[in-house]
């Protein structure tokens, strides 16, 4: 699949609202419950990017986004603020294509880049396993599990913690 990543724009949000809506509307790899619209994505993105934080996309050879990698602040508290949470979600027909590793490895990049220290990934103990995989594959170590902390589609689902860190 031909693709390039670029920086997140405002003709992107609908379609990363339908990406990410997929998924909380038929799985538990989030925990939001309530599909997102095109101005809640734009004000995610757009929060993200007035924060200097990365929010790319990756867009197939009609510039329309198969899929997107982000960094949120972890923690609202001032020490935290080199510490992040990464997102990323792909388009179902994009998975299992080396797209989601793509997208990451240029979000550590840019991470590196504005100077984060410490990247977190939190993921769903259900239904995940192709997530922690990648993970694992870009150097993040496997640091905790929160069981049952989540509750959706009348269960309840636990979280992976797992970190890396950026400095070289």
């Amino acid at each position: 699949m031909a693709h390039h990543l670029r920086d997140a724009t405002a003709a992107d949000d609908a379609t990363l609202a339908e990406i990410y809506g997929h998924f909380v509307t038929t799985t538990v790899v989030t925990f939001d419950i309530v599909e997102v619209t095109t101005e809640t994505m734009a004000l995610k993105r757009t929060t993200v990017q007035d924060s200097g934080l990365p929010f790319i996309v990756a867009v197939d050879e009609n510039d329309r986004a198969l899929g997107y990698a982000a960094m949120f602040p972890w923690r609202p508290k001032a020490a935290y603020k080199l510490t992040v949470e990464s997102s990323i979600y792909l388009s179902p027909a994009a998975t299992g294509r080396g797209l989601g590793g793509a997208l990451m490895e240029a979000l550590i990049q840019r991470g590196r880049d504005a100077g984060i220290r410490e990247l977190i990934a939190v993921i769903s103990d259900d239904g995940a396993d192709a997530s922690i995989h990648l993970h694992h594959k870009l150097g993040f170590e496997s640091i905790g599990h929160l069981k049952r902390v989540g509750f959706k589609f009348d269960r309840w689902v636990g979280t992976y913690l797992m970190q890396k860190s950026l400095e070289e």
